[in-house]
């Protein structure tokens, strides 16, 4: 995934698509913060982490850009988005995950929503870039509820 980061940030330069290189590059420059900053090795989790952090900032961004009716910087984020959304793993379907959150619950038999700790720590190791955990957390509170 990094060095598919690398070539097609040198195809955006060669091709002259100037929003996809921006995107790119904001994600090298995060990639490379989240290096310094923790002392990690740039890898393929490492850049599935920092590429879920910048959907998350573009998605609230959205929900501002909303609110202020503003359909220009809309189109433009979910742009961004879409561009981002190359260097994340194959992202699960909602039976998919379904599924995973059933076996979950048959692995860790919770008692109710003090154990949401418990369910949520097996699914991020499980989900984790597979699948948008803010729904994934709905999910399973909205189950240890009922």
């Amino acid at each position: 995934m990094v060095e598919k980061l690398e070539k097609d940030m040198i195809e955006a330069m060669k091709s002259g698509e100037k929003e996809r290189l921006t995107v790119i590059r904001m994600v090298k420059a995060a990639l490379k913060q989240e290096q310094i900053d923790h002392k990690k090795e740039i890898n393929d989790e490492l850049l599935v982490d920092v590429v879920n952090k910048q959907i998350k900032m573009r998605k609230d961004s959205i929900v501002e850009f909303e609110k202020g009716g503003r359909q220009d910087l809309i189109d433009k984020t979910q742009e961004e988005i879409n561009v981002l959304l190359a260097y994340l793993p194959e992202q699960l379907s909602p039976e998919e995950v379904a599924k995973v959150i059933e076996e979950i619950f048959a692995e860790v038999n919770p008692e109710g929503p003090k154990d949401m700790g418990k369910v949520m720590g097996l699914a991020q190791a499980k989900l984790k870039g597979k699948a948008d955990m803010k729904e994934v957390s709905t999910i399973i509170r909205e189950k240890l509820q009922s």
